[in-house]
């Protein structure tokens, strides 16, 4: 690890002359735990980099220590999985062969070597450098807030970052007590709280079965689940259903919870607006067609204090967009890495796992860490696979067309742009409403999200375009963009500057002087 302790809060030992680790892994989520492990037990040296304080990422959420939990584990399917990672991760930990950093904000990776050098060369990279922001923690006094700036070198990289949730918006989102799915299922899990006593759980995507299953058998009330999309669609696609039987007993399951606690599930409709004042008292459900236009005389209203939405998960790449790592669109339309067959990106030296390649699960993403972590130890070692890869090849694949069928079946249908009017927000933290994109893409012709931000201001926000992007695009009669960005969260000018080669320019000469007059 390169940072000065001193100065930067480092962590202990760690000093600018240390060598590179053999494997960085960015995100310790199912994908990154298990590529970091495997890696470690392999017998490489590997740094763990995660933003959140304790590892599992997103799916394994834990209660907050002081919430006292006494059985965590109900509250997430295959949590014995989690449990014997998190137990591997001690232990190479203790061996000093991985070192999992959390609270660190891994903001961009930089070759060491300039690009040309890097493209011409068959072998990955030699260097790589990662550039975080790690929380210091609570009363630090840092000039930053509590915030230094740590760099980790590594001669590989295996990018595990995830997904964020993709929302739609329609009137009344924006009102108190209207949350993302995901964000209802992060408040039961680690905050052991409810988002209201009835919640209305809709958009697309199994997501939303496994979030209202979760809260009715919390103890909340869930007056219906309605799905945009429609589960019979999935019969379209009997082989990969019939290859991931596993799949279909975890729909059953939810289904048979929702059944009874008498949920009501509707497909083919959407929440299109939500009413309130200072709370979300009420939503509107329509009928969708099959484009998702809602159709006349079928709206009807639902009473609820809270409102868990969301139309499935993006893959979050800007880490490896902004190295130059080749995207593909999934059958939703959204971007994903192009990846081959042993997880490498097009970039030497860079692996994926996870959802950055599309949206897919936890039981993929582990596969798909482990098998990265196998190819990484060939690429340094020069060691053949072990027989274990082809397993976890052909269970990737299988589960990888699973994923496909599920992007397939829920990929929002044009007609979704009716629910808006022109004065809804769309980007909420900008306060640009649909009428002013509607504009941009129609009287004054731009036909791509980024022109609709030159214009509107759509996406310039806190979250960077993260919540409307898909929305915006969409409006503006385009596919989403891969997102590119040199800076992949908020960072302190401070740690910019303290960047080799980011000093102060160097100072002009003074201009020439006139000579001095001769003495007479």
């Amino acid at each position: 690890m390169t940072t000065s302790p001193s100065e930067h809060g480092a962590p202990p030992g760690s000093t600018g002359d240390d060598p590179p680790c053999d494997l960085a892994v960015v995100g310790a989520g199912p994908a990154g735990l298990a590529a970091a492990v495997t890696a470690a037990g392999l017998g490489l040296n590997v740094m763990l980099l995660d933003a959140g304080e304790r590892p599992g990422g997103q799916y394994y959420r834990h209660p907050a220590p002081g919430l006292r939990a006494a059985r965590p584990q109900a509250l997430h399917h295959h949590w014995h999985v989690f449990a014997r990672l998190e137990r591997r991760l001690r232990a190479h930990t203790t061996t000093g062969r991985l070192r999992h950093l959390p609270g660190h904000h891994v903001w961009t990776v930089l070759p060491e070597q300039p690009a040309e050098t890097r493209q011409s060369a068959p072998a990955p990279a030699p260097v790589w450098r990662l550039h975080a922001v790690a929380d210091e923690g609570p009363g630090a006094g840092s000039e930053d807030g509590g915030e230094s700036p740590v760099t980790v070198r590594a001669h590989t990289v295996l990018l595990a970052t995830g997904a964020y949730e993709r929302q739609l918006p329609f009137p009344g989102w924006t009102l108190p007590g209207v949350v993302g799915a995901g964000g209802a299922q992060a408040m039961l899990k680690s905050g052991l709280v409810l988002p209201g006593r009835r919640t209305v759980v809709a958009g697309s995507g199994p997501l939303l079965l496994a979030v209202a299953a979760a809260l009715a058998a919390a103890g909340g009330t869930v007056p219906a689940v309605v799905e945009a999309a429609d589960y019979p669609s999935y019969a379209h696609r009997p082989a990969a259903l019939l290859r991931n039987p596993g799949k279909l007993a975890e729909g059953a399951a939810h289904g048979a919870t929702l059944l009874r606690h008498g949920v009501r599930l509707l497909t083919r409709h959407a929440v299109t607006a939500a009413h309130g004042t200072a709370r979300v008292q009420a939503v509107t459900v329509e009928r969708l067609d099959r484009d998702w236009r809602p159709l006349p005389g079928s709206a009807r209203r639902i009473p609820c204090d809270a409102l868990a939405t969301g139309h499935g998960l993006v893959p979050q790449l800007e880490l490896a967009t902004a190295l130059g790592c080749a995207t593909l669109r999934t059958a939703d339309g959204t971007p994903a890495l192009d990846l081959d067959g042993e997880q490498r990106t097009s970039v030497p030296g860079v692996w994926s796992a996870g959802e950055t390649g599309g949206i897919g699960g936890a039981e993929l993403a582990l596969a798909e860490g482990e098998l990265a972590a196998y190819s990484v130890a060939r690429a340094l070692r020069g060691t053949r696979l072990p027989p274990r890869a082809a397993v976890l090849r052909g269970r990737r694949d299988r589960l990888r067309a699973f994923g496909e069928a599920m992007a397939t079946v829920h990929r929002p249908g044009v007609g979704w742009t009716a629910w808006l009017d022109d004065a809804t927000h769309v980007c909420r933290c900008e306060e640009v409403p649909a009428g002013a994109i509607r504009e941009a893409a129609g009287e004054l012709g731009a036909r791509d999200a980024r022109t609709v931000k030159l214009l509107t201001r759509a996406g310039m926000g806190w979250c960077q375009g993260r919540m409307c992007g898909p929305a915006v695009a969409c409006l503006a009669g385009a596919e989403p963009a891969p997102d590119r960005r040199p800076l992949s969260c908020p960072v302190p000018l401070g740690h910019l500057a303290a960047l080799p080669g980011a000093g102060p320019p160097a100072q002009a000469p003074p201009p020439p002087q006139p000579p001095a007059p001769a003495d007479r």
